[in-house]
């Protein structure tokens, strides 16, 4: 399978929006219930375009990242990859892509909500948790 990663443009939002529903959820609706006019409320305020970049396998879409670098580290924003490819190593080229294009010896930093199965994806690849708060574990993986 080729993985890469592409710049989002507008019409990837409604993609984005329902990877974010099915991946999330059930974690939302375990942990808050589920209102759908606030789910796409929060999802509109922090879906940000320019910091956006679409997962494609063999060409077409399957997950989207948004991330924000700044002079020391990547901050991993948002993961997201499609219920029905999940598994299949992805998530794990995905990472290599990131690491990749860096070249500058950058963190990768993330939070991870307490109850997603993914922090141990994270752990496997490297992650160590840094801190903690009531939801969310926040892990960092140095260069």
């Amino acid at each position: 399978m080729n993985i890469s990663l592409r710049a989002a443009c507008d019409e990837d939002f409604a993609f984005a929006r329902d990877v974010y529903f099915a991946t999330m959820r059930w974690i939302v609706e375990s942990l808050f219930g589920w209102d759908q006019v606030r789910e796409e409320e929060n999802f509109a305020r922090f879906f940000k375009l320019d910091e956006a970049r679409i997962i494609t396998a063999d060409g077409r879409s399957v997950g989207w990242i948004q991330e924000q670098v700044d002079g020391t580290r990547i901050n991993l924003g948002s993961f997201y990859v499609m219920p029905e490819m999940q598994r299949r190593g992805i998530g794990t080229q995905v990472r290599t892509l990131l690491a990749h294009a860096t070249n500058q010896s950058k963190a990768i930093t993330l939070a991870v909500v307490k109850i997603n199965p993914a922090r141990h994806f994270y752990e496997r690849h490297g992650f160590r948790i840094t801190h903690e708060d009531q939801h969310k574990f926040y892990m960092r993986v140095d260069p």
